[in-house]
């Protein structure tokens, strides 16, 4: 191997990143290979043993020390009632994807709920124990005070879209605004006047971004946007439901709705059909997510699709990289990364 001596790209002594950039790998395997994980096939590790020969990097000698006190377990925590995460087929196809990427390591997934005070409480008093190396947070609220915990605890988390544009712990985010955006632009494109939306709560980032989308791609098409035909939704059928009825009181006119979740839409389309609205003669409907809500209503729902299952693979891998990196919060700043993946516009019947 090269000597201490070897800098990397900066000039400073190589990274965990740069050896998995030349071995074409995630930050994740390369600590896997690092730490001799037994489940990585022998051409990837041969991939990434030759680039840390070449690169010259040097694992951190004082992490590699702490991994006898590893407890080979990763905390999934999800800050809302039971009742949603099995409701929703975003929760399912997150754990999916996360359980997937988890399989060729030795760490076991804890599945945790923290959706009222009492076991936010209880969740506090587990993590203060270090009884878990890392946390993926799913579905984050701006208010939540888990990922402030995590800081103070210097437990390494990834959650699942930032709080806002000024986040500091890692994150993988769909394109939000991007999606909003396209769903509104195909409604335009489709001859709609009175286009409508649900939106989520909008103390989660992501739904923030979702109607910045909707309200550009009107207002680039030389639309005014019209808050009456906005109302406001929580990711729920019985939202959907709700801010449908409020949007069919409010103008009567709609002609298209974009519901910013797939449950949601299909909480609009019961309330459409018992108002005798057609869908999509009457009332063009999308959804967001794409999910298997999608593609099983009648009529089929035109959605913005997010790779909830890479978004959980993603988690995973931007996670084992801060857990094979101990380095203090403050010396790591720099490095954390805020992941957005692409979303695609699907168009079925609905629209």
């Amino acid at each position: 191997m090269a000597s201490h001596g070897a800098r990397g790209r900066g000039g400073g002594r190589p990274t965990l990143e740069e050896v998995a950039a030349r071995a074409g790998v995630g930050r994740g395997t390369v600590s896997r290979v690092i730490n001799g994980s037994p489940r990585v096939s022998d051409a990837t590790r041969a991939a990434v043993e030759a680039a840390v020969a070449e690169l010259g990097y040097v694992p951190n000698t004082a992490a590699r020390a702490l991994a006898a006190n590893r407890t080979d377990a990763i905390a999934l925590v999800v800050p809302e009632p039971e009742t949603r995460f099995f409701a929703e087929p975003y929760f399912s196809d997150m754990l999916k994807g996360v359980g997937a990427e988890l399989a060729d390591t030795e760490m076991q997934l804890l599945l945790i709920f923290a959706g009222n005070d009492r076991e936010r409480r209880r969740l506090a008093q587990y993590l203060a124990a270090h009884r878990v190396d890392g946390v993926l947070l799913v579905s984050v609220h701006a208010d939540d005070p888990l990922p402030d915990l995590l800081a103070q605890l210097e437990i390494p988390a990834v959650i699942s879209g930032p709080r806002s544009e000024r986040e500091t712990l890692p994150s993988v985010d769909s394109d939000n605004y991007g999606g909003g955006r396209s769903a509104v632009e195909h409604l335009i494109t489709r001859g709609r006047a009175h286009i409508a939306t649900i939106t989520g709560p909008l103390d989660v980032y992501g739904a923030q971004r979702r109607i910045d989308g909707y309200r550009d791609a009107l207002r680039d098409a030389g639309r005014a946007v019209d808050e009456a035909l906005i109302a406001r939704g929580d990711f729920t059928e019985e939202g959907g439901r709700r801010a449908m009825t409020e949007l069919l009181a409010r103008r009567p006119a709609v002609d298209a709705v974009f519901a910013e979740s797939d449950v949601m839409a299909a909480g609009a389309r019961q309330v459409l059909r018992e108002a005798g609205r057609r869908i999509p003669d009457d009332v063009a409907l999308v959804g967001f997510d794409d999910s298997v809500i999608a593609r099983h209503m009648d009529p089929p729902l035109t959605s913005v699709r997010q790779p909830i299952e890479e978004m959980g693979r993603a988690m995973i891998d931007l996670l084992l990289g801060e857990i094979a990196d101990r380095r203090p919060a403050a010396a790591r700043g720099p490095e954390r990364r805020q992941l957005v993946l692409p979303t695609e516009l699907v168009e079925r019947a609905s629209s």
